[in-house]
């Protein structure tokens, strides 16, 4: 070990609620879309949204799909995270890294993760937000709340923040393996990537010199959109498909999760489905790939809801890729990642 003390790790993905109580839900969806990188408006109105309107009338059902999702281990978000931190800390030098992790929202919290570094003495803390694609919404806000609490201390040590990896070799691997075992299992008409979708503000909002118009530039990636959201995801899913050998015509993106009346970036996925079963098409093979863990957003929203949606429209067979989770391939991603920042 270095005389100067190990690396700290910090793993952070987005965050669940402790429980499937409607109280919890509740406490969890008020300090989630408080986070003014997610409901990017000013504070009164946010305040007045989120409490008055948001939290009270979409907690119980928020809740109720809650409860689809726990299993005896509890949120599937939270166990997936720990079961990468353990295999993770398997994989590196124990006498070189000390890992820990963090829910932006709720617990464990980033800060009670900083604190298990700092006191260890760690020379340095390498930030990992377990979002592929940069968003300010997430990537963002992991790294802000970061800096908030470490202007706090009064030693700093060097932080280092890995905002993105949707060009590392290793997670398009995972994703072309996990899609591997699911083709091996079947023939698909149509191959939907379907990410989290943003309101089209915030794109805009990160665009370089007016370069973004949320459409047809999207098809290229360089450094005018490298940390546009929805380039990104267009970006992650012509990788993906060229690494799986499938033929443009049959892949499409498309964006869901929508809250709220304000245009969010398109296409969005309710519409694609109604588009596919008008064309007659019967079996749809869907990769999530802005979730590194299962969720609510791939178990429920895409596993269940859409699938349910396609097939009353006549669709045959609607199969979700799962998520990499702890998959051998993404933990050793994980520790590419970590080791080249060292």
């Amino acid at each position: 070990m270095s005389k100067t003390g190990k690396t700290g790790v910090l793993l952070v993905n987005l965050g669940t609620p402790d429980s499937t109580a409607t109280g919890d839900v509740r406490k969890y969806l008020r300090e989630f879309l408080m986070d003014g990188r997610v409901i990017d408006f000013p504070f009164i109105p946010r305040w007045m949204l989120v409490n008055l309107i948001i939290a009270p009338f979409r907690a119980p059902k928020s809740a109720g799909e809650y409860r689809k999702l726990w299993t005896d281990r509890g949120s599937p978000l939270m166990f997936h995270t720990q079961d990468l931190k353990d295999k993770l800390v398997e994989k590196l030098d124990p006498d070189e890294y000390l890992v820990s992790m963090a829910m932006r929202y709720q617990s464990p919290s980033i800060e009670s993760g900083l604190e298990e570094l700092m006191k260890a003495k760690v020379k340095k803390i390498i930030v990992l937000p377990l979002f592929p694609q940069y968003a300010s919404a997430t990537n963002g806000s992991v790294i802000d709340r970061v800096m908030e609490i470490a202007r706090g201390w009064q030693i700093i040590p060097e932080i280092s923040f890995i905002n993105n990896f949707v060009e590392h070799p290793l997670f398009l691997q995972a994703w072309t393996e996990l899609g591997q075992e699911m083709m091996a299992k079947q023939d698909y008409d149509i191959f939907l990537f379907s990410y989290h979708g943003l309101p089209e503000r915030q794109i805009r909002k990160g665009s370089v010199e007016g370069y973004c118009q949320l459409g047809g530039c999207c098809n290229k990636y360089g450094p005018k959109n490298q940390f546009c959201y929805r380039a990104q995801c267009f970006h992650t899913t012509r990788q993906v498909a060229a690494k799986l050998g499938l033929p443009d015509e049959k892949v499409m993106t498309c964006f869901q999760s929508r809250l709220g009346k304000d245009p969010w970036i398109k296409p969005y996925t309710e519409d694609i489905i109604k588009e596919l079963a008008e064309k007659g098409v019967k079996k749809v093979l869907v990769f999530s790939p802005a979730f590194v863990a299962d969720c609510l957003e791939t178990t429920v929203e895409v596993g269940e809801e859409y699938k349910e949606q396609f097939e009353e429209l006549g669709g045959e067979h609607w199969d979700l890729v799962p998520s990499l989770n702890s998959s051998d391939t993404w933990v050793e991603c994980v520790k590419d990642l970590v080791e080249s920042r060292k």
